[in-house]
């Protein structure tokens, strides 16, 4: 296959769901988390789950970067905008994010602070270049696919002495997000369901490759398969994900083979180990504290980290009350067992992260599966 259309063929995506359905055993449960949020987009906008049989459970996890933003990182955002002066640059998903006070990026735009979207790096480095009299800090998140576009914006910046650029650095890693996930309590509040295996994300793997997630397998006994985002991707992923279950097995496969190989790429995680290194700790919105998650910056890039540059002090604060992102992020509830879903919070107007980007699984939920939920 070398077209897109091809991994979209709803014949062939009845076929392995014919597959799927012949692979389920009899009176045997099978529950598998997508990790990442292109996944939930896909199954949600062309309507996987309906294709698969009943005992198959397809359960939304905590791969959308924007939505384990917690709330007081955006703060820190916010109050360098509003109150340090900065030039703010960010990519687009981040300005909508709920921060406290009713206050979100784009809100604090209206109230006069300089904070601008930008699509990569390069254009927040032209910001500092046109503007040598201003400080301009980049707001830097993701995971592993955003983070070497980062550490290269910050070696450039080395090279050119910009000495007014910086990064407030909130990149976070999925494999320490999925040991949490699994070291979680077993199912009730606050914690998260039993899980039979993972859909691993695509973009992600590119980056990373898939040894990472070998302790999934080795140390939890818990198939994992590296799937691309399309949705004869996914369905084959899922096919894959029964079988290894059906067979009593735990292994790393790797649907996404056209991308992603076992070592990733190494240019890119040479980049990212030269300008990071890990946080001990670091605060993801559903998981709360988890250690050795997240990076900062080197001590030789110190003069970049807008942490340090700007003596900024983490604060943590508690998500809306009404809101069940972070059980939502867990796997533990799904965006319509939320009683503001649809109502106070939607798209345009939302009150959790989870419905700030097309990719949380409130947003993908409300845009192509909350009118199946009326039947």
């Amino acid at each position: 296959m070398r077209y897109i259309d091809e991994f979209r063929d709803g014949a062939l995506a009845r076929i392995l769901a014919g597959k799927i359905a012949r692979a389920v055993e009899p009176g045997r449960g099978y529950s598998f988390m997508e990790f990442c949020g292109g996944h939930t987009h896909a199954i949600s906008r062309y309507g996987l789950a309906d294709l698969l049989p009943p005992a198959l459970r397809l359960i939304h996890g905590p791969g959308c970067p924007v939505c384990v933003l917690p709330i007081g990182r955006v703060d820190l955002a916010i109050a360098l905008a509003l109150k340090q002066n900065v030039i703010l640059c960010t990519y687009g998903d981040t300005l909508r994010v709920p921060a406290s006070e009713g206050l979100s990026l784009m809100k604090a735009r209206s109230r006069g602070a300089d904070i601008r979207m930008v699509y990569s790096t390069l254009d927040a480095l032209q910001i500092a270049r046109d503007h040598p009299q201003r400080e301009v800090v980049f707001f830097a998140i993701g995971f592993e696919t955003t983070t070497p576009p980062t550490a290269l914006a910050i070696q450039q910046a080395e090279r050119e002495q910009l000495a007014n650029f910086s990064v407030l650095c909130c990149h976070v890693l999925t494999p320490a997000a999925m040991r949490t996930i699994l070291d979680a309590p077993a199912a009730g509040e606050g914690g998260a369901v039993a899980l039979d295996g993972f859909i691993g994300p695509a973009h992600v793997s590119t980056v990373i490759g898939t040894r990472p997630y070998e302790f999934v397998a080795a140390d939890y006994r818990k198939p994992v398969v590296i799937a691309g985002f399309e949705p004869l991707d996914v369905m084959q992923a899922i096919l894959m994900l029964v079988r290894q279950v059906n067979d009593g097995r735990a292994a790393v496969e790797n649907e996404f083979s056209r991308a992603v190989s076992r070592e990733g790429n190494l240019k890119a995680q040479q980049r990212m180990a030269e300008v990071f290194e890990l946080r001990r700790e670091f605060e993801w919105r559903g998981l709360g504290v988890v250690p050795d998650s997240a990076l900062k910056l080197r001590e030789a890039y110190a003069a970049f980290d807008a942490e340090r540059r700007f003596e900024l002090a983490y604060r943590s604060v508690p998500d809306n009350p009404a809101c069940e992102c972070a059980a939502i992020l867990r796997g533990a509830r799904r965006p319509q067992d939320c009683r503001i879903f649809g109502t106070a919070c939607t798209p345009e107007f939302p009150v959790g992260s989870c419905m700030v980007s097309s990719e949380g699984a409130c947003a993908a939920h409300y845009s192509y599966g909350r009118h199946r939920d009326v039947h």
